[in-house]
This record gives structure tokens, C-alpha cells and sequence, in this order.
């Protein structure tokens, strides 16, 4: 068995705080060939990193992030207080436009935008997902939009997204017959999610992604299930791996 490919979950968020752009570049300079990251909208419509609804976890701040404009967002830092407390104070939110232009620096690494429920439900489909495509224009031939709303992904192909990956809530029958249907090009599981008598995962026209995975002989013991990539927070931990070190980049 080839070695998964590793995928940097919200950049490189076991040592940066997550969702930032100073993740973000730490993944990529770790050797990540393939980097995740979470999109909210704010009140004004613009796209930014973000994983929650709330800003209150990562920021402190006990406000939502439909109820803020952008530019009230610049002097909020990422601190992740509980756990980097005072470290990182001047990292900001960044916005979905500034990670495209980091990523235009590194011209063979693919991005997995996980675009939120949250903002599809304020703002609709057609709108996220217009933006969404506009602003990821310049990297769209290597950029997955990735999210639980099936029909948010079907609407992303005919808005110019060349591939996409559905995250399952559940492993059963049910999503087996969406995914069938949605036939994405990737299925996103949290592996605790997986029974263990279940034996290896569904075959079919996508490729499983495992993601919440931090240790290397959970993703040894993922990649006998039928894992081709994995997604983890401790990128650079995993890539050092001798077991792990044949990693491959997604367009290999």
C-alpha cells in the first residue's frame, strides 16, 4: 500500500493558531502538499477563514460572524487563548482573497475549501458559491470545494469548480445513497465515525479522506480501511514519519 497523502487541517493547527495565515504558510513550509482551511462570510459578504459560527473559541470575542463587517474584524486577534495564551496576538482573521495569493506562491500545492453551513443558510447557494469561485479563480484547477450541503456542491461544478468533496455527518445506508448519487470526487469522514466491524470503506468513484487523525499508527491502521488521504492538524509531525515518508502530492 502507498502512503496516504496528508492534507493540513485549518493549516498547521497544532503549533499556529488555526485558520490563519501564518498556519497556513507554516503547513507549507512544513512539505504540505495539500492544505485545508474553513470559510465563513461576515455581514458584508466577504469571505474569511473561519470555523465557527462564533468567534468566541478562537478569539475570545462572543459575537457571531454574520453579525460582523469585515472591518470590524481587524484589530480581533487569533489568539486561541486557552491554548497559545498571549503568543500569537497580532494574527488577524485572514480573508479567503489573501490565502489565494499565498497559495499563488506555492503553484503545485491543492487546496480543500470547506465552505459553512452557516453562511449558505444567511446568504444562499448561488451567492457563496459565486463568490467563493470568483475569488478562487486563479487556483480553481487546484482548489476542492468541500461542505456538507450536497446541493452547494452540485450548484460549485456548474459554477466552475473542477472538483468537489462531500463531508459525511454519518456513515450508513443513507449517505452511501447520496454519495452514489453526488458521485464527489472525495468523502470526507471523521474516522470515529467508521465502525470497526465495518471492515474497509465504500469503493466508488471518490477518494476517502479520514480526518481528526494525529498519530501515525492510527494512520497506518486507517490506510488498511481504504484511506488515500489523510487530514491532520500535526502535519509536520506526520510528514517526518519514516512510515509516512513516501508521501505523494495529489497530482502525482
Amino acid at each position: 500500500m502507498e502512503p496516504p497523502i496528508l492534507i493540513a487541517h485549518r493549516g498547521y493547527a497544532k503549533k499556529f493558531p488555526e485558520n490563519t495565515l501564518i498556519a497556513v504558510e507554516a503547513a507549507l513550509g512544513a512539505g504540505a502538499c495539500c492544505i485545508e482551511f474553513d470559510v465563513q462570510f461576515t455581514k458584508d459578504g466577504v469571505p474569511v477563514l473561519l470555523h465557527d459560527a462564533s468567534l468566541k473559541r478562537t478569539t475570545g470575542v462572543g459575537k457571531r460572524i454574520i453579525s460582523m463587517e469585515h472591518a470590524q474584524m481587524h484589530a480581533i486577534p487569533v489568539n486561541e487563548a486557552k491554548q497559545h495564551p498571549k503568543k500569537f496576538a497580532g494574527v488577524g482573521i485572514p480573508t479567503l482573497a489573501s490565502v489565494v495569493e499565498l497559495l499563488l506562491q506555492y503553484p503545485e500545492r491543492h487546496a480543500f475549501v470547506d465552505i459553512k453551513q452557516e453562511s449558505i443558510d444567511a446568504f444562499g447557494i448561488e451567492k457563496v458559491i459565486k463568490t467563493l469561485a470568483t475569488i478562487c479563480q486563479p487556483i480553481i484547477g487546484r482548489c476542492t470545494l468541500i461542505g456538507h450541503d450536497d446541493l452547494a456542491l452540485r450548484c460549485s461544478r456548474a459554477m466552475g469548480f473542477r472538483s468537489i468533496g462531500w463531508i459525511l455527518k454519518k456513515y450508513n445506508e443513507e449517505s452511501l445513497t447520496k454519495a452514489t448519487e453526488l458521485a464527489p470526487d472525495f468523502l470526507f469522514c471523521n474516522h470515529t465515525k467508521i465502525p470497526k466491524k465495518a471492515g474497509r470503506v465504500w469503493p466508488g468513484p471518490w477518494r476517502w479522506v479520514f480526518y481528526e487523525v494525529t498519530q501515525v499508527k492510527q494512520a497506518l491502521q486507517l490506510m488498511e480501511r481504504g484511506a488515500e488521504y489523510l487530514e491532520t492538524m500535526a502535519i509536520a509531525e506526520l510528514l517526518k514519519s519514516k512510515q509516512l515518508k513516501a508521501h505523494r502530492c495529489l497530482d502525482d
